[in-house]
């Protein structure tokens, strides 16, 4: 029958086996992190490399290596896992007569519009609850793939956003957020090649779409509340969305940076997940991207 599963296809539960040995590396410790006795897990993992005719893992007394196809078979599983278990997460939500729309935004980010996107949202008499979670730099990506919200606040072009439908916002520029003591937060306006190469405050290195960060002295982005302090001790600079500004502190000054990209606010969901609530938070969306922001005082 055309559409079945093939009987030489992995299920869910030989892959969580795969997942568990080739991230230990020991078919010992694999086995205690599951549950189950090393011998079932031995034979399943041969039966998995029977079944798909490739050799996954390298044996030998020193230990467990991934060879090149189970290296490739990691990556997929961890990505095929992720997808059952948000599948289970949003089914269970879609069940629940009480649910909310879950709504995830990276701290700081957008707060005067995310104000008003929940504000026009409540007003729509067709939306239901949103619940609002805060998370840190870049990790609403994750939190969207693994179900756990429904809808985020992103930024184009910094944030990860393959595979997701997406409604614009708002665009705006960035500021350089500085120590006030600094000589160059006495400055009107700032270029991108005057804050890249400051000796004694080296710039914050944002991580990459793939999640790794560029080379460079300056600290690596992982906290708000991290990034905030090492901007008031005289450690770091950064570059951000002017609206960002919402969490600057008094030993902060924000500047603008005229030649940095502009960067554009964008509600964010899983391309081909569509509900009732989802495209009631739609509407109340492009209405907030009808009205523009007002622009912070400098």
């Amino acid at each position: 029958m055309s559409g079945g599963r093939c009987v030489d296809d992995p299920d869910s539960r030989e892959l969580r086996y795969f997942v568990a040995v080739a991230e230990e590396l020991h078919f010992g410790r694999a086995a205690q992190r599951l549950g189950i006795a090393q011998p079932p897990l031995s034979r399943a993992i041969r039966q998995l490399e029977r079944r798909l005719g490739v050799q996954l893992l390298d044996r030998d007394r020193r230990g467990v290596a991934l060879t090149g196809a189970g290296d490739v078979l990691l990556r997929e599983a961890r990505v095929a896992l992720d997808a059952v278990a948000a599948a289970a997460r949003r089914t269970r939500r879609a069940g629940n007569l009480q649910r909310s729309l879950v709504l995830v935004t990276k701290a700081g980010a957008s707060h005067e519009l995310l104000q008003r996107l929940l504000a026009s949202s409540a007003a729509d008499t067709e939306t239901v609850p949103v619940e609002v979670v805060l998370c840190e730099v870049g990790e609403q990506a994750r939190f969207l793939r693994s179900g756990r919200a429904d809808v985020a606040l992103m930024h184009r072009p910094v944030d990860d956003l393959a595979g997701f439908s997406t409604e614009d916002l708002c665009t705006e520029g960035q500021v350089a957020l500085l120590p006030s003591g600094h000589p160059l937060a006495a400055r009107p306006r700032l270029t991108l090649a005057e804050v890249s190469n400051v000796p004694d405050l080296p710039i914050a290195r944002w991580p990459r779409l793939d999640g790794s960060y560029p080379d460079g002295p300056g600290p690596e982005v992982h906290t708000q509340s991290q990034l905030a302090q090492l901007v008031a001790l005289g450690r770091t600079l950064l570059v951000i969305p002017a609206s960002s500004r919402a969490w600057q502190w008094p030993d902060h000054v924000a500047v603008p940076v005229v030649d940095a990209p502009d960067i554009t606010t964008v509600l964010a969901w899983p391309a081909g997940h569509h509900s009732s609530a989802l495209a009631a938070l739609a509407r109340a969306a492009a209405g907030v991207r009808d009205t523009p922001p007002a622009a912070p005082p400098l």
